[in-house]
């Protein structure tokens, strides 16, 4: 409990935690930017870290002068493509038998389970959608292991993906975050952003369930 209670804590005064952490710091918030990303991306039972609302935060402290953004962007688009890499080879070196798994405090097989569906269904450019998407962003590299999905097609789809994802929220954030408006109502902004990146999620779960109530037989 007391870590959901940190992690929450975390998310929402993302900005002051960041910015304390600079104060206090300097240029080591760089070593932890990259390891959150690399963290968030790379590892299966770390889908709970922020993502979008990191980047669109870190792209606001770079407007300021305390982050230089030519710097973020190559080192988070670097944690984004080591992780996604690093996840891609243990999905592939682990292969099918993840499927065994059980659910644990670090492991929700409903995420892999949903992500699977959903890479059977688009392909190889869920690298580049799951991308916007939490949880779903962590499982996909490894989902695309499983499927031994070949390794330069993937590597294509995982580097416009990640320059995508880290240029475009980073860019958000330095242009808009410190909005007098944005900067007051910071909390709403992330829950937002977070919120927009569940939607195609939310839309699929929907899409699923009617196409099963569609093949249940009439009464």
């Amino acid at each position: 409990m007391e870590l959901i209670a940190f992690a929450w804590d975390f998310l929402v005064h993302l900005d002051k935690h960041i910015a304390a952490f600079l104060a206090q710091y300097g240029t080591w918030v760089y070593a932890l930017l990259f390891m959150i990303i690399f963290c968030e991306t790379g590892f299966v039972v770390t889908p709970f870290l922020p993502g979008d609302s990191l980047l669109f935060v870190v792209g606001a402290l770079c407007a300021t002068g305390g982050l230089a953004i030519e710097v973020v962007i190559v080192l988070l688009v670097s944690a984004a493509l080591l992780g996604d890499n690093a996840n891609y080879w243990a999905g592939r070196w682990l292969g099918p038998r993840v499927f065994r798994w059980e659910d644990s405090l670090f492991f929700n097989r409903k995420h892999l389970d949903r992500t699977h569906a959903f890479y059977d269904k688009h392909g190889g450019k869920t690298i580049v959608i799951a991308r916007f998407m939490p949880f779903v962003r962590t499982f996909a590299p490894f989902v695309a292991g499983i499927g031994r999905m070949p390794y330069l097609r993937y590597l294509a789809f995982c580097i416009g993906g990640a320059l995508l994802w880290v240029v475009s929220l980073t860019m958000l954030g330095y242009f808009f975050g410190n909005l007098p408006f944005v900067k007051k109502n910071l909390t709403v902004v992330i829950f937002g952003i977070i919120g927009l990146s569940l939607l195609p999620m939310v839309a699929e779960y929907v899409r699923a369930r009617r196409a099963a109530r569609s093949q249940l037989p009439a009464r």
